[in-house]
């Protein structure tokens, strides 16, 4: 387990997605765009905007550890946040998770942004693209030697994504763990929250295609809390007290019947943190995770 001195805070960025900062390790680069068979084990892999879609936002970046087996090598895909609007995998400090997680291999995942003004990828489109690179990343799994304990991690609207994805679908994978920073769990709660936002509730209108009273269907399908139940992956949840974009007790209600359905799963309330975390609490995030991962990971 690293000591504090090898990790540095969190830090946030201002639409609610986070950077893990630690020390920086080396890798080698390979910028493939296909897998046709199995990629050596003996060396760090790195491939870098790998397509598993015809859009140019379908793509992700992929990070292989040495010395990886299809049996050992556990998995985290990471979703980046930024309102369903922006953001980009590159919001991700690489090199930190690497050296926080060394015998994982790592996959950062962009997806098709929404645009209010041209009108282009409301919902389903980004929950459609998780789907996708989940796909994607299971059918070449041979040729990257990893197994199937898979974690998913994102922050505020990746922290959604990643609630969505493993809460909804349980193939062709269910993840054995979830992340969840700050993800909205609720997107009908999510609409009547942001209610005085001039800017939240506009884009959460654009995004679900109407009110919650005008199309209740798509408001009902992309909100984690619809999927909720006691098959659902163990789950770690991150919350700031102080959020004003995403309630906390969106997070509090998803803790609470969690735990009455029997779900391990823990839940981090900070009292002083916002949409997104920083100083000390930042960190004891990092700490909160990896011992939920030890814990709870097969193999870990």
């Amino acid at each position: 387990m690293l000591t504090k001195k090898d990790v540095m805070n969190f830090v946030r960025s201002n639409k609610g997605f986070f950077l893990l900062l630690a020390i920086i390790y080396g890798t080698a680069c390979n910028k493939q765009k296909t897998v046709t068979a199995v990629l050596p084990t003996s060396d760090n892999i790195t491939m870098l905007n790998v397509a598993y879609g015809t859009d140019p936002q379908q793509i992700m970046d992929i990070y292989l550890p040495a010395g990886r087996t299809a049996d050992t090598t556990k998995v985290v895909l990471l979703i980046h946040g930024g309102g369903w609007i922006e953001g980009d995998k590159t919001d991700y400090d690489i090199p930190g998770f690497r050296s926080l997680f060394p015998t994982y291999a790592i996959f950062n995942i962009n997806y098709r942004l929404g645009n209010e003004t041209t009108k282009v990828n409301p919902f389903p489109a980004q929950e459609q693209d998780i789907k996708a690179a989940v796909q994607f990343i299971y059918d070449h799994r041979a040729a990257y030697s990893i197994s199937e304990n898979w974690c998913y991690l994102g922050g505020s609207a990746g922290g959604h994504l990643a609630l969505l994805q493993a809460y909804k679908y349980t193939t062709p994978i269910r993840p054995k763990i979830v992340v969840d920073y700050y993800g909205p769990t609720d997107l009908v709660d999510l609409y009547n929250y942001n209610a005085t936002s001039a800017f939240f509730q506009p884009l959460i209108y654009f995004m679900l295609g109407g009110t919650p009273a005008s199309n209740p269907s798509m408001y009902t399908s992309s909100s984690p809390m619809t999927y909720v139940n006691a098959s659902c992956p163990k789950t770690i949840i991150l919350q700031g007290a102080l959020d004003s974009t995403v309630p906390y007790m969106e997070s509090q209600r998803l803790h609470d019947t969690l735990t009455t359905l029997g779900v391990t799963n823990k839940y981090v309330l900070y009292p002083n943190q916002g949409h997104g975390f920083t100083g000390a609490d930042a960190l004891d995030s990092y700490y909160q995770i990896d011992t939920f991962m030890m814990a709870n990971m097969p193999n870990h």
